[in-house]
């Protein structure tokens, strides 16, 4: 029995991804809630009211008219949780909460406009629902200015390694946070400590979420804005970042957004999810109408030697430093705590001795 999925969903200035997610979730939705709006960092990137400055809110509109045989579809905005200004309050907790609390299904799957799914993977996932994990996390590849590149670094392979993306849902559970996204059940403990799938588990399975965030110029443009003038963190210098790191490439190891990180630019030679190929067709036809980054500088750059070979050595140095990390820890637990590494190893001796009995007597 497959289970009743509400796909959540907060989005400002979601073109041209919108129409082209909800369809792709739909077929699996037993709710899509979108929370339309800014906070009040985004507000040089909306509307005076708080609203997006793009044809989102009317194409959801539309959408729901034309596209919503079945009701799925649930449009929220600031005016709708009695926030008469437009903006949502706080940075994207409230936002997330207000799909949250009108979740009608028993799994809730938090999703971005941009970040979409294979449908193969979806019925993977849903598989592990059926399973009764409790909550999900993925890998993610994160695509820069084409389909054909994609962004990697320090942070995306060690920094953001869980994006927690799917929860259990039931009467009294509550979102919790959006920075991780956390999901608490009646009695307020984490979902993420219960039965769960980090993002190396759902790899191995085959799933990733892919990630469009820095595909296009207006993307970037309005990200950068919009990190600049959050108040959690330091990214003063988006702006400066997206002139050197992305409309140019004058610092070709800063691709990514997280710029305090190393990061390189790599070619990505697999397959995409149908409606991002059909997103990508009505722009080529000119049915609607997106800037799209020229990427000559690209191609060059990626075919130089001394540009494909730093990339390496920079990956295998994120790989070695895996692997220090790895044992520097174990080797502390060694000098700190050599009686729980010695119960450790006993138990896993006794293991192997009563596997080995047991074939012997067969």
């Amino acid at each position: 029995m497959n289970p009743k999925i509400t796909f959540g969903m907060i989005v400002l200035n979601g073109e041209p991804f919108v129409r082209y997610n909800l369809r792709s979730l739909y077929p699996f939705a037993h709710q899509i809630i979108v929370v339309e709006g800014a906070c009040p960092a985004a507000r040089n990137i909306a509307t005076p009211d708080g609203h997006s400055r793009d044809t989102t809110i009317e194409t959801l509109r539309r959408f729901e008219a034309e596209e919503d045989p079945d009701d799925k579809l649930i449009i929220v905005t600031a005016e709708d949780d009695g926030h008469p200004n437009g903006f949502w309050p706080g940075e994207k907790d409230e936002m997330s909460q207000a799909y949250a609390k009108r979740t009608t299904g028993n799994y809730l799957w938090q999703v971005d406009s941009d970040e979409f799914y294979k449908h193969e993977d979806i019925i993977t996932i849903i598989g592990l629902m059926n399973a009764g994990i409790g909550a999900i996390s993925v890998p993610q590849i994160t695509f820069w200015g084409s389909l054909d590149y994609l962004a990697n670094g320090f942070f995306l392979i060690r920094g953001f390694t869980e994006v927690w993306r799917v929860f259990q849902w039931a009467p009294g559970y509550r979102y919790a946070g959006h920075r991780p996204p956390t999901v608490v059940d009646e009695n307020g403990s984490d979902l993420r400590n219960g039965r769960h799938m980090l993002a190396r588990d759902t790899r191995k399975l085959g799933i990733c979420m892919l990630h469009y965030s820095l595909l296009f110029p207006k993307q970037v443009q309005e990200k950068s804005d919009y990190y600049a003038h959050i108040e959690w963190s330091d990214y003063k210098r988006m702006q400066k970042w997206a002139d050197q790191s992305f409309r140019t490439i004058r610092r070709p190891f800063r691709v990514h957004n997280v710029y305090e990180h190393p990061s390189w630019l790599e070619k990505y030679s697999g397959g995409h999810p149908t409606a991002i190929y059909e997103m990508m067709n009505d722009i080529s036809e000119r049915r609607i109408v997106v800037d799209i980054r020229d990427m000559k500088d690209v191609e060059i750059l990626l075919n130089t030697q001394w540009y494909s070979v730093s990339a390496w050595v920079l990956k295998k140095t994120v790989f070695l430093y895996s692997l220090w990390s790895q044992w520097s820890h174990r080797i502390s637990l060694v000098i700190h705590n050599p009686k729980r590494v010695m119960c450790a190893i006993a138990q896993r001796y006794d293991s192997i001795v009563h596997k080995l009995s047991n074939r012997a007597s067969k």
